[in-house]
């Protein structure tokens, strides 16, 4: 039976305040001492006096003295208790932190036992497993436990002695006619009907760009408890945040104020009473009827429905030649994270660009959108909401659901496959013989990738790089930008993949899809022969070519015959060989070719010259 009058007004509270005394531990009804005490009998100075007939009866006297003082300490011992008049109040136990105390007309939750003075339980809230709720100082309550709640702390515990006159007086049913009652009670929960949202915030970000605001989607992570820290729910234990809208009644009245002004990252306690929480009925389960609740909070994600890609520009290269538009094929760096901090994703960790076409949906969308009108060289933040990257699903992994992204990009390089080969270029003051497809040239490079990135240099080794032009021996974009060179000239070539390594690179040298930046200066240039020529007369032909070259006059040329033969030619001036390949391998391909019957030797039915051959093959 909770400690409450049916029916009728409780008496009025004496004028006396509550009172609260300690002794040893445990309260006392009448600590004072008495009004007039007995002074003690003073201890004569004198000498001790001759023994006399009194003196003699001294062990009579002194067993007469004995046992009135036993019928006194007998007497007091079983006195009857002196009655109650006031409320006494035993705290037990205090915390440690006390935000707030009762006060007259607030609502409390608490439990207790009831019991008489002999120890009899006549009531207990735990028997009924609720708590007892009711308002304090509305006569909702015997007088003496409305008084004796006052000033108590949540999980405070107190011991009350109520006297009748403050309980149930001369009236009994259950409780006896002038019963004292003690009530062991333990508070757990307070609030007034004026009560609103609390809000402490004990950690809050160094910047805050954005504070949550009404129609906002947010994520958190929470600790729900009761006001006396019984805990009643936490996403931690799902290791799932709670995902929802702010402000338009998704969330109990409480939390929709409680989350309003909130920068990501920040952790705040919001304690809201029951009239914004769960209300006279609880939830069912967990959170009692009429219960505050205290949310520890922290604020993952924030974003609204009407959010865009932002972009923030962290380094701009300058000059800034070109920025990339819809079609182009980009090569990046970036760091993926959780707009708590929380990363997902690198391509730093993997040591490669991530490659991409921009603009035609082979990325998420707000990617798409914010690599547009980049420079190479630039650094940016790229923030997406989640409707514009993996929307509320996530990725099922690193990727939550309904997660804004924030990247940290660094543009390597870019190109568009319509690109050609973009050559600068400083002259000599002479410019004469130009370089063209057969010729022998010989240069020095300096080789990077479009972000600077150093990949080879001629100079590093000391001697040039030489080729012919038109043989397929460099790359198509590097041939392209050497014709047409003269000797001193330097030029500034910017190669796009597709005309230089393509989508492989070379292993360990040139990534995959890249720009090349070459910087060549043209060293020296010998013409080549007509195209098809692998060998070319430089004067008149002799008649008798035949003759010359067999040797032993067997009517057949042998390979040495014919290899001393066109040997001799160039070595005397009346004959050139193509520079730039191995003379012996050029003689070799000669003789195959008019060695018709392929039995190792030239007969002169076999022999002919260029002029009389088809165009394909390259010999005399």
């Amino acid at each position: 039976m909770a400690a409450w009058r049916s029916g009728s007004e409780p008496p009025p509270p004496p004028p006396l305040p509550l009172l609260l005394h300690h002794r040893g531990g445990r309260a006392h009804p009448h600590p004072t001492p008495p009004e007039h005490p007995t002074p003690p009998t003073p201890r004569s100075a004198r000498p001790l006096p001759r023994r006399s007939s009194a003196a003699k009866m001294g062990p009579l006297l002194f067993s007469g003295t004995l046992l009135l003082a036993l019928l006194v300490h007998f007497v007091a011992c079983n006195a009857p208790p002196v009655p109650l008049d006031d409320v006494v109040v035993e705290r037990t136990f205090v915390p440690e932190r006390c935000e707030r105390t009762v006060r007259s007309g607030d609502f409390v939750r608490y439990h207790y036992n009831g019991r008489f003075p002999d120890g009899t339980s006549f009531d207990s809230s735990y028997d009924r497993g609720s708590t007892y709720n009711v308002f304090v100082g509305r006569a909702q309550l015997i007088a003496g436990m409305d008084k004796a709640l006052l000033g108590m702390c949540v999980n405070e515990r107190r011991l009350v002695k109520i006297p009748p006159a403050l309980a149930y007086g001369k009236d009994g049913d259950i409780i006896p006619p002038d019963a004292v009652l003690h009530f062991d009670v333990l508070l757990l929960d307070i609030w007034n009907s004026v009560d609103t949202v609390q809000v402490h915030t004990y950690q809050r970000p160094e910047q805050c760009g954005r504070r949550v605001e009404v129609s906002d989607y947010v994520r958190y992570h929470y600790n729900g408890t009761l006001l006396d820290g019984t805990l009643f729910d936490s996403s931690h234990t799902r290791m799932r945040t709670y995902d929802t809208y702010v402000g338009i009644g998704w969330l109990i009245a409480g939390m929709d104020q409680g989350l309003l002004g909130m920068c990501v990252g920040e952790r705040r306690i919001i304690t809201m009473p029951p009239s914004l929480g769960y209300g006279e009925n609880g939830d069912g389960s967990d959170i009692p009827p009429q219960a505050s609740l205290v949310f520890d909070v922290e604020l993952l994600d924030l974003h609204n429905p009407k959010d865009d890609v932002t972009v923030e520009l962290t380094s701009v290269p300058d000059p800034c030649p070109r920025r990339s538009v819809v079609g182009d094929f980009m090569r990046y760096h970036y760091n993926g994270t959780l707009l708590d901090g929380t990363p997902f994703d690198s391509s730093y960790s993997r040591n490669h660009t991530y490659d991409t076409y921009v603009g035609k949906g082979y990325v998420i969308a707000g990617m798409d959108k914010g690599l547009l009108g980049v420079c190479i060289g630039e650094k940016r933040k790229i923030t997406i909401p989640p409707h514009l990257a993996y929307g509320e699903e996530g990725t099922g992994t690193k990727i939550p659901g309904s997660a804004v992204l924030v990247f940290d990009v660094h543009v390597i390089d870019f190109h568009n496959p319509a690109d050609t080969v973009d050559i600068s270029s400083v002259k000599p003051e002479t410019c004469g013989l130009t370089a063209k497809r057969g010729d022998f040239v010989k240069y020095h490079y300096n080789a990077s990738l479009l972000d600077g990135t150093h990949i080879d240099s001629t100079y590093h080794y000391g001697k040039t790089y030489n080729v012919v032009l038109g043989m397929g021996q460099v790359v198509i974009g590097m041939e392209q930008g050497l014709m047409g060179m003269c000797v001193g000239e330097r030029r500034h070539l910017v190669i796009p993949p597709h005309l230089a390594y393509g989508e492989r690179g070379v292993e360990g040298e040139v990534p995959g899809s890249a720009v090349l930046v070459l910087d060549v200066e043209m060293i020296d240039m010998e013409e080549g022969l007509p195209e098809g020529y692998m060998f070319v007369w430089n004067g008149d032909i002799s008649p008798n070519l035949f003759t010359e070259m067999d040797k032993n006059n067997d009517e057949q040329i042998d390979p040495s015959e014919f290899s001393d033969y066109i040997l001799r030619q160039v070595t005397d001036g009346r004959g050139r060989l193509a520079p730039g390949f191995d003379p012996d391998r050029i003689i070799e391909n000669m003789f195959t070719n008019q060695d018709r019957n392929g039995d190792g030797h030239i007969t002169e039915a076999e022999f002919r010259l260029k002029a009389d051959e088809a165009a394909t093959h390259d010999e005399l």
